[in-house]
């Protein structure tokens, strides 16, 4: 199979279910650009184009899962986990008209992830040996490696977000929190496979 991703007894083209994950990030960028400048009056309270993409990027990630859902059969837990929190932290800065929320929200995200890892750890256990060893057959002293690292860079990544939304504009927040923090955390976990290649279980 070359052409297509299997799961849950169901195949999937592999660029759609790109598009499907990363088609509501980039949405939400490109409305936000459009909406920047602009304010808005709902019943009788001003919102700001920031705080309208944010309400508007909420369907249209739950629309991009629920047809995701519908094809495969099946979410992730860390899917589930962040349409939760955008959900939720979408839903306060719409209520309290306070877009400082939905920038919290990505700290929030890596630093659970960071803290469920570190949580493992403490047990002698890696959860992402739990979650990826099927698809990536690896020795447990190179699962134990990997977990210590990406929860490291998890932990990192909380705090540039805390760095960037404390200090930088709201423009330089939504391009790094679109397009610098994935490109980061994929850069790193591409190092990270290539130096733990030693430990990998290969078939005969």
């Amino acid at each position: 199979m070359t052409d297509k991703t299997k799961t849950a007894g169901r195949e999937i083209n592999p660029l759609l279910k790109q598009v499907l994950e990363l088609g509501p990030p980039l949405a939400f960028f490109f409305i936000y650009l459009r909406l920047r400048d602009d304010s808005f009056l709902i019943a009788g309270t001003e919102y700001s184009g920031f705080i309208v993409a944010t309400v508007l990027f909420v369907p249209i990630m739950l629309a991009a899962m629920g047809i995701l859902w519908m094809m495969t059969g099946k979410l992730s837990r860390m899917q589930i986990f962040t349409a939760f929190m955008v959900i939720f932290f979408g839903g306060l800065t719409a209520w309290f008209n306070d877009e400082r929320f939905f920038k919290m929200k990505t700290t929030l995200v890596y630093g659970f992830f960071a803290a469920m890892l570190g949580l493992g750890l403490l047990q002698g256990r890696s959860y992402l040996a739990y979650v990826l060893s099927d698809v990536l057959p690896m020795r447990h002293e190179g699962w134990m490696i990997l977990t210590r690292r990406l929860c490291a860079g998890f932990t990192v990544l909380a705090l540039a977000n805390e760095f960037v939304w404390r200090t930088m504009s709201t423009d330089l927040w939504v391009k790094i929190e679109t397009f610098g923090f994935p490109l980061a955390l994929m850069a790193f976990l591409m190092l990270q496979f290539n130096l733990l290649q030693t430990y990998m279980e290969h078939e005969d």
